[in-house]
């Protein structure tokens, strides 16, 4: 089929954090050079911040790099943080407050702001769009497209009106094609292009294994007695045991509202976990419960992160473009941080494309000299230093793990003369069913934990019914004939939106698919043991529609 298409200096794919960073900065150079550029940004969701979905605690120093007159623009940074607070929770009902001083010192948060990464995005957006960059929210990058030489050409935006058979219905609209001088990948975390030229362009040669976690969040209004504004809360402990491991938040922002969530690393074992589960008997700890206590949920949604951090961040280039911020696993897991580093990683990207243009480099080249720039840059330095924080906790568990964190943080700097890799994949670390018992897990009490599909109206999904499902099973027969059998089928746990179940129809199980519920987390992707389910946007502005989360 022969596509209507587009042409631009560079396109970039997706409007978080590191796309948006990206398409400012270009366009100031092009201001302050007098070079005129062409700057596009497609993004899946219905809107600019609709998938974005994060904690946060903001560092505020990339801001500053990139718009030193953020505050005079009413950059969304309304809460800063008043004081941090640690617990290790030992059981169901039992904690110990850390002091700060035997805390690593990345968790100090001194100078930051509690904010909605969503907002963040959205007014990244407003300044793009006002340097000029056109920014195209409902507009997936389905497709890669390359050159006859083998360089990335640009995307193809997915097709609308596709049936669940395939067909076209009444009203189909191709996609049209983007074609760019440089292409720049910022899908977030297990972007389903950044990962075809991962593999393609053998991104990863010599990096260990990308490492993921599953991060859940709610935000609550709670009563006023309740609330600390600009108070920053993280645990670590129950109820992540057996195995299991990770870490919980709360974060006390405006208008009597907390965000609260936890994040499990996707390393876990027992095939019987359920991530969601656990973040609701989380809520249900004294620390937790006490804030939340009398409260309303009015916000609920789920999002893998890429934790791998420096030993697993792939090559930044290739022919024709670049794979940025989450895309790539930039986010610093000792601060629990990703957003600075996704702009900062995008705001190189630009510089290097802008210098390039400028000095009149045929497009299509490997730009690889932002190697260059990134070693020479704070970004590099802080993913040095905390290279070894996710290993750590991965080898030694919370405790010893966090010990030798606190020593390589605090005494060393980060710079201990050693450093820890875990290569084995997430998924190749899940046992078979019969080496656990299966878990207990206590229904929702309607008041502190919820179920999943009550929680998925929370996150205002939205897919066409009648489209082509975006998640591909490579075998239909593996759920059934294999994990099943030997995992007890995990994706029913594992999702946490209830996409997956299994059935019995005419004496037989059936694998089902239940797209339309589908929070875009990416964890299938990640977690089958089986490594059989791809995940592939479905059509444009479909998934989840977060407010300001």
């Amino acid at each position: 089929m022969e596509r209507e298409s587009m042409e631009f200096d560079v396109v970039i794919v997706g409007a978080g954090p590191a796309g948006l960073a990206t398409a400012c900065r270009l366009m100031q150079i092009s201001q302050d050079t007098g070079q005129e550029l062409t700057v596009c940004v497609v993004e899946k969701g219905s809107e600019v911040g609709a998938h974005i979905l994060s904690g946060a605690v903001f560092e505020p120093k990339v801001l500053d790099e990139l718009f030193d007159d953020w505050r005079d623009k009413n950059a969304p940074l309304l809460t800063a943080v008043t004081h941090d607070e640690i617990h290790m929770l030992s059981s169901a009902t039992a904690a110990r407050a850390m002091p700060n001083a035997l805390l690593p010192k990345t968790m100090h948060n001194e100078g930051n702001y509690i904010i909605s990464v969503g907002n963040l995005c959205r007014w990244l957006a407003e300044r793009a769009e006002e340097l000029g960059v056109e920014v195209f929210p409902g507009f997936p990058a389905s497709e890669l497209l390359f050159n006859p030489d083998g360089s990335v050409k640009g995307i193809q935006i997915g097709d609308m009106g596709v049936g669940e058979d395939g067909q076209p219905k009444d009203g189909y609209e191709p996609g049209m094609e983007l074609h760019a001088k440089y292409t720049v990948f910022a899908e977030g975390c297990r972007g389903h292009l950044g990962k075809q030229l991962i593999e393609k362009y053998h991104l990863d040669n010599g990096k260990t294994a990308q490492h993921y976690g599953l991060g859940f969040k709610e935000i609550w209004t709670v009563p006023s007695e309740q609330h600390e504004l600009g108070k920053v809360v993280h645990t670590g402990g129950w109820p992540l045991t057996e195995g299991a491991s990770g870490g919980g938040f709360m974060y006390h922002m405006e208008d009597n509202q907390v965000a609260v969530g936890l994040i499990i690393d996707l390393n876990y074992k027992n095939p019987h976990l359920s991530p969601f589960d656990e973040f609701q008997r989380y809520k249900t700890h004294p620390v937790i419960a006490k804030t939340l206590a009398g409260g309303e949920r009015i916000s609920y949604g789920a999002r893998a992160i890429t934790k791998g951090g420096l030993n697993s961040l792939p090559k930044l280039t290739f022919p024709g473009g670049m794979i940025i911020g989450c895309d790539a696993g930039t986010l610093n897991f000792a601060k629990i941080k990703g957003t600075h580093t996704a702009m900062k990683s995008g705001m190189l990207a630009a510089e290097t494309l802008a210098q390039a243009m400028m000095a009149g480099v045929e497009p299509g080249k490997d730009l690889d000299c932002l190697q260059d720039r990134f070693d020479e840059s704070w970004l590099k330095e802080e993913l040095y230093t905390s290279r070894n924080f996710g290993p750590a906790m991965h080898k030694f568990g919370t405790y010893l793990g966090g010990a030798f964190n606190f020593i390589d943080q605090n005494w060393f700097g980060g710079k201990l003369p050693i450093t820890l890799r875990d290569e084995k994949p997430d998924y190749a670390q899940m046992a078979e069913s019969s080496a656990y018992s299966k878990i207990d897990y206590p229904k929702p009490d309607g008041k502190l934990s919820f179920d999943k599909l009550s929680s998925v109206y929370l996150s205002n999904t939205f897919h066409e019914e009648d489209q082509l499902c975006h998640l591909r099973l490579k075998d239909a027969r593996i759920p059934i004939e294999v994990n099943l059998v030997k995992y007890d089928e995990p994706a029913l746990r594992y999702c946490p939106a209830g996409v997956y179940e299994i059935v019995e129809e005419a004496g037989e199980k059936k694998f089902v698919i239940n797209g339309q519920n589908c929070i875009h987390c990416k964890t299938c992707d990640i977690k089958d043991p089986s490594q059989n389910i791809t995940w592939v946007t479905p059509e444009g502005g479909g998934g989840p529609n977060y407010p300001n989360m």
